[in-house]
């Protein structure tokens, strides 16, 4: 039996097209990739992404722990903010990558991969010390994405909490959302500005209904799984499993922003420290074709006869309307403007490495 979200009992209302997503019932798209995906850049999309996990982590020693298990220092969190991080395991490939959230000094919230829960919660409780309690809240949390340049107009419809103070990667909690108590925060997944909300699995469909009766004058558009992977790509936002994986390191994903060694012990840090000062083996590039065809995912790629990688994600950019891809490859090939060939179907395509990310709103 496939999972379903609180959300799925009115999928077929708006015509979704659902598909089997890392054991999840979910929608692809409903009216269409393409128009959900310019919907979003144009004007804004509602995602239902509440297969997504949520742990909360809590106790005296919750700061402590989790500093020690995630890459990127807590100590730089406020409460109200959110924070981007990884976990890593002892030789820095990738647990997971995660958001955490700071109610207070001993009460934090993860937002975890849906694919990953079981595995991350494993994880989590298999390194626990100290005064510390985990609780997977997951079940009963449901998240819809509003995201565009839209969003924020369409939002304060239907709250009167001011938004425009609430800056990027801060959130507030027990905000009412059309009447419906909600955990609001100004994250997301697309390259656009946006938010996410978090509520009782119980009120999900009755917010979906209402958001989309406030954004309907707005061009606010239901959006699928299919729209928010070519969104995330284009603005080179990784996804566990194709840019991260447990033989992938952050570094390696070009995100040792995020990997912050200076903090202090945590796991993964001697390798992920010695990648960052002296660079890592392989490195995450763009590539566009150059002949006629589309990078996919796992699709070799080449230097001359040197096999030097393979294709992490690749798509025809709705917005740019190119064949770009994002590879990971030996380092020493990743120069900007290298001349590259991606395999496909048996036959050498060629291409070149450019910069990314393919987009980037402007503010």
């Amino acid at each position: 039996m496939l999972k379903r979200t609180p959300l799925h009992p009115i999928y077929e209302k708006y015509g979704a097209r659902v598909i089997d997503f890392g054991g999840w019932e979910l929608p692809v798209q409903f009216a269409g990739i393409q128009s959900e995906h310019h919907a979003v850049r144009r004007q804004a999309g509602l995602f239902d992404v509440s297969h997504m996990g949520e742990v909360l982590v809590t106790g005296p020693d919750a700061f402590r722990f989790l500093q020690r298990i995630t890459t990127n220092d807590l100590s730089k969190l406020e409460d109200g903010q959110v924070q981007y991080s990884f976990m890593c395991y002892p030789d820095g490939g990738v647990v997971d990558d995660l958001i955490v959230y700071r109610f207070h000094g001993e009460e934090y919230m993860l937002v975890i991969n849906a694919a990953n829960i079981d595995k991350d919660i494993a994880w989590i409780d298999s390194q626990l010390s100290g005064d510390v309690r985990w609780k997977d809240i997951s079940s009963e949390t449901a998240l819809l994405a509003l995201q565009g340049p839209k969003a924020e107009p369409i939002l304060q419809k239907v709250t009167e909490a001011p938004l425009s103070g609430l800056k990027p990667f801060h959130f507030r909690k027990d905000i009412r959302i059309a009447g419906i108590q909600a955990l609001l925060s100004r994250t997301g997944y697309t390259g656009e500005d946006g938010f996410e909300l978090y509520v009782r699995s119980s009120d999900a469909i009755t917010l979906w209904e209402e958001l989309l009766k406030a954004g309907g004058d707005d061009g606010l558009v239901p959006a699928g799984l299919g729209a928010r992977d070519t969104l995330r790509f284009e603005a080179r936002l990784p996804l566990y499993g194709q840019e991260l994986s447990p033989e992938t390191t952050p570094v390696e994903a070009g995100l040792g922003m995020f990997v912050k060694p200076e903090k202090g012990e945590f796991i993964g840090r001697d390798v992920l420290a010695e990648q960052k000062a002296n660079g890592a083996p392989r490195k995450l590039v763009g590539i566009e074709m150059i002949d006629r065809g589309i990078p996919r995912s796992h699709y070799p790629v080449y230097c001359g006869d040197v096999r030097i990688g393979e294709v992490t994600t690749g798509t025809q950019s709705p917005t740019l309307k190119k064949n770009v891809g994002l590879a990971l490859i030996d380092r020493k090939y990743a120069s900007i403007g290298t001349e590259v060939a991606v395999e496909v179907r048996g036959k050498r395509l060629q291409a070149v490495i450019v910069p990314t990310p393919f987009y980037k709103r402007s503010r």
